[in-house]
């Protein structure tokens, strides 16, 4: 409930409005729900208080203080120094017992939420940094400002920096035309055939400068544009992995390159930055911050090593990032090959500083050379098998480039007959079925988001809008979708299908590109309510007009309905509270 004496139609209070005069059983609160109350206590907007089912009736003992009359073998029965037991009951619950019962339960719940958030922020950056890459295409980078103008960046199908610009087509010089000349210039001299808007201010306007650009082009090729995530872009360009990359270039510049090579391929520019920048959690300010850091840095490996890093082409920091090498085995390999060139094959590895037999066996898996000696050196098969795919070529007769990528050749080998004693069955049919698709990316196909034209802000949404968004933040209770307004809009998790989701994830991921349809919008408090069901009816209501407070008609249950219960499929914060309560 509300703190007395607050007021609650503070700007800040509104925030936990759903919270205030709020009762729900501890054992089924939702984690975000949890962390939300929790947040709210400790800006002291919200009192928390935990209240047993049944309240103690005056002269009668309530439950907890039977529970404690009858661990002690005690009744009330009008004896002699019954009353002055009673008032010691009393007392040992509401002064004693009660106070460290709600602390330690209330350390719990939060344990157990934190859990769930860690592991909500982990999928949607496991799913942010496995998003479609556009390629080896030229992209021009965008960085939308309005005093200080668009920082403007063009990169070559490998990141390389080939121009920069500034343009000023915002206020206060609102310098239109001149813009698209320049951008146009920029276009037709380095063959841009996509172009990545930062989603930051005038984001939208800045799409419109885009849109403009691709009507008046010339050119035959065609130009796409895409508005793209700029979180933690500001951090990588104030960062010393920015600094050494590009050394002549001004902070406020290097935000723009970052933002057209993540879209090139998000994964090899977001490991550049702190995943805890990133900002695809739930109050991940509020969690173990060192949990946090721990589980996203293992997520980070893990989508690094399943992708794999082209050892000729990648960044010191992402080198780093795969298994078993360390940031200074990573600036070796790179100052190697800015010395000899490009690596031929795998095993000149082992020619690199501080890089030995054991380093190179749990790293070499996980490096491609593009155009080697060795065609496996461009697949998932590590060196040390490269003896098993011998016997294989062996038995078909065929060579290396007649085997890879002829799964009709490949599945009429038996995986048995190529095992021993160091490399089993399961070994084998692994090389098999990377030998199947080699150097195959298994991140999903490129696609574009429509925005619609003339949708720039909050109060250009209407009711029953159909758009295309881009999925930004995914949460237990629900998706973030970007629509291109400056603020995203939320699909609840009983919005996002016609059946039952217990989990958003069931439907949609970070990154992916979605149909929404507007149900409701609350200017004052800027929330936008969007459905996935596309024939789901309107919410009643006008714009601007604020939701009114979600009522909470929970009650303690009795004695008789809690003997009555039926316990269902426990939810996965149920689940996860349920075993912070068993003995340690």
């Amino acid at each position: 409930k509300l703190v007395e004496g607050k007021d609650g139609s503070h700007p800040d209070a509104a925030k936990f409005r759903d919270y205030f005069d709020r009762a729900e059983p501890l054992r089924t609160a939702p984690s975000h729900r949890a962390l939300a109350i929790f947040r709210g206590r400790s800006l002291e907007w919200l009192d928390v208080k935990l209240v047993l089912d049944e309240e103690a009736v005056p002269g009668k003992p309530g439950l907890a203080e039977g529970r404690i009359a009858r661990h002690l073998g005690w009744s009330h029965a009008a004896r002699p120094g019954d009353e002055l037991a009673r008032k010691s009951i009393a007392w040992t619950w509401k002064v004693k017992l009660s106070l460290s019962l709600e602390r330690d339960l209330f350390a719990r719940l939060r344990e157990a939420a934190e859990a769930v958030a860690i592991k909500v922020f982990a999928d949607n950056l496991r799913d942010l940094l496995l998003a479609a890459p556009a390629g080896k295409r030229i992209v021009m980078g965008l960085d939308p400002g309005i005093r200080t103008g668009v920082k403007v960046a063009v990169v070559s199908d490998t990141g390389k920096v080939l121009e920069i610009a500034t343009v000023y087509p915002h206020e206060p010089r609102r310098d239109i035309e001149g813009s698209l000349h320049t951008l146009g210039k920029l276009v037709a001299a380095h063959g841009v055939n996509l172009i990545a808007i930062g989603n930051g201010t005038a984001s939208r306007e800045t799409d419109q400068l885009a849109a403009e650009l691709i009507k008046r082009n010339t050119l035959n090729a065609r130009i796409d544009k895409v508005v793209v995530s700029e979180a933690g872009a500001s951090v990588y360009s104030a960062s010393e992995f920015a600094s050494q990359e590009m050394p002549d270039l001004d902070v406020s510049l290097r935000g723009a390159v970052s933002i057209a090579r993540r879209l090139q391929d998000p994964l090899a520019e977001l490991v550049k930055i702190d995943p805890k920048s990133i900002g695809v959690g739930q109050y991940q300010h509020d969690v173990n911050q060192a949990g946090l850091a721990r589980t996203l840095d293992a997520v980070v490996e893990d989508c690094v090593n399943a992708v794999g890093v082209d050892l000729n082409t990648a960044s010191a920091p992402l080198l780093a990032r795969v298994s078993g090498l360390s940031a200074a085995v990573a600036a070796n390999i790179v100052r190697w090959r800015d010395a000899h060139g490009a690596f031929g094959s795998r095993k000149q590895l082992l020619d690199v500083a501080g890089l030995g037999p054991r380093t190179f066996e749990q790293s070499a898996g996980f490096l491609r050379i593009r155009g080697g000696e060795n065609p496996l050196d461009v697949t998932g098969v590590h060196p040390e098998t490269y003896p098993l795919v011998q016997k294989m070529l062996a038995s078909t007769g065929k060579g290396i480039t007649e085997l890879m990528g002829h799964a009709d050749v490949l599945r009429k080998l038996r995986p048995e007959a190529f095992a021993d004693e160091r490399f089993g069955a399961i070994t084998v049919r692994d090389i098999i079925t990377e030998l199947e698709k080699p150097g195959r990316d298994p991140r999903p196909d490129f696609k574009v988001a429509r925005f619609n034209d003339g949708v720039t802000e909050l109060k250009d949404l209407q009711p029953g809008m159909l758009l295309e968004g881009t999925v930004s933040n995914v949460a237990q209770f629900g998706a973030f979708v970007d629509l291109g307004v400056h603020q995203d809009g939320l699909v609840h998790v009983s919005q996002l299908s016609h059946k039952f989701v217990s989990d958003a994830r069931e439907i949609v991921r970070t990154g992916q590109v979605v149909k929404v349809r507007v149900l409701e919008v609350d200017l004052q408090r800027k929330r936008i309510a969007l459905t996935m069901k596309l024939d789901a009816p309107i919410l009643p209501g006008t714009l601007g007009t604020p939701r009114e407070p979600a009522t909470n008609s929970y009650r303690p249950a009795s004695r008789q309905e809690r003997a009555r219960e039926v316990v269902g499929q426990p939810s996965a914060m149920a689940s996860a509270f349920a075993k912070l309560q068993r003995p340690r």
